[in-house]
């Protein structure tokens, strides 16, 4: 397949401001260790055929495991299961001549190493990130920082910017070198679960609008209704920079409990009826499929400024649905 070839190093927002009607962009995962970049090219080339204007590559915070030694005691063993987020990216913006957008998370990185990592992406050309705490890890209650590391996504956020600025930790760094990070952030239509109710989430979130960040990224939502809310909320709260909504296809009953429990979000009655209603694996996914045409027509038709699509290990869902809405 040939690349589609695009200006390389182009800024999210620039994406937007300069767009006539709707964009278009997805999101990955890097690939499981073990396995090579083909693999998210084969992942990626059914999508290309519409153009996106971005692609999000999220990243994965190290993991703490137990292995037994031969003695019969227990050792730690930090390990990545999948690494290699700035390589991805980079391979991306190189594969097909469009812009990448790294996940930066505070979970599992000093201030130091963050830093580092910001130096890489900008030596490679990439000028946007997406700024987020992260998750806590699977034996964490709650999320805990890195010993001199960014406890929240405003105090990454204010790394990077201060980055922009010429600010770097060495304290003996003088008029440094100047990056030109784009930050987007994560918004949640329907609160992050951690908050203790809406108002205190815009008020995080204006904050992260004043840190500098210039849009942002919805979770994941099924009930269009909640993303308007949400949008009008944080107009009314002055958030005017974009709001890109954030959508993934349901793809099997078994997601009615799973996808509620682990990202906090409501399913529609709706939706919950039809899908109890498929009698197949084949059904389920069609239902998926077509509750995403339906959101994403209607989100387009609002004049949302991008159509963020969380692939996930479904590409050929979200090919066959993006070809009935764009």
């Amino acid at each position: 397949m040939q690349s589609h070839k695009t200006p390389k190093g182009m800024k999210v927002i620039d994406h937007i401001n300069q767009a006539k009607e709707t964009l278009v962009s997805f999101e990955v995962l890097p690939p499981l260790k073990g396995k090579n970049i083909a693999s998210l090219y084969q992942h990626l080339d059914p999508l290309m055929e519409f153009k996106p204007s971005f692609i999000n590559v999220t990243y994965h915070r190290s993991e703490h495991i137990f292995k037994k030694k031969q003695d019969g005691n227990f050792e730690k063993v930090e390990v990545r299961k999948r690494p290699g987020t700035v390589g991805i990216c980079a391979a991306i913006m190189n594969h097909y001549q469009i812009d990448a957008v790294p996940h930066l998370i505070c979970g599992g990185f000093t201030k130091r190493e963050t830093e580092d990592a910001l130096i890489d992406l900008n030596f490679l050309g990439i000028d946007n990130v997406l700024v987020l705490r992260g998750d806590a890890t699977k034996n964490e209650a709650s999320f805990e920082p890195e010993p001199n590391g960014n406890k929240y996504a405003i105090d990454l956020l204010e790394q990077v910017g201060r980055l922009n600025n010429g600010i770097y930790l060495e304290e003996d760094i003088r008029e440094g070198f100047r990056t030109n990070f784009c930050m987007g952030v994560a918004g949640y239509p329907e609160k992050h679960f951690e908050a203790p109710n809406m108002d205190s989430d815009m008020r995080y979130l204006k904050a992260k609008v004043d840190a500098g960040a210039e849009y942002i990224v919805t979770q994941m939502f099924f009930d269009n209704s909640k993303y308007f809310e949400f949008v009008e909320k944080c107009r009314a709260n002055d958030i005017h920079i974009p709001i890109i909504p954030g959508l993934k296809p349901l793809t099997s009953k078994k997601q009615l409990t799973v996808i509620p429990r682990i990202f906090h979000v409501d399913l529609p009655t709706d939706l919950i009826n039809d899908m109890n209603k498929s009698k197949t694996d084949a059904e389920s996914e069609q239902v998926g499929m077509n509750w995403l045409i339906h959101q994403s027509k209607e989100l387009k038709k609002a004049g949302v400024p991008v159509l963020h699509y969380y692939t996930l290990g479904k590409p050929l869902i979200i090919r066959d649905a993006v070809a009935q809405v764009f």
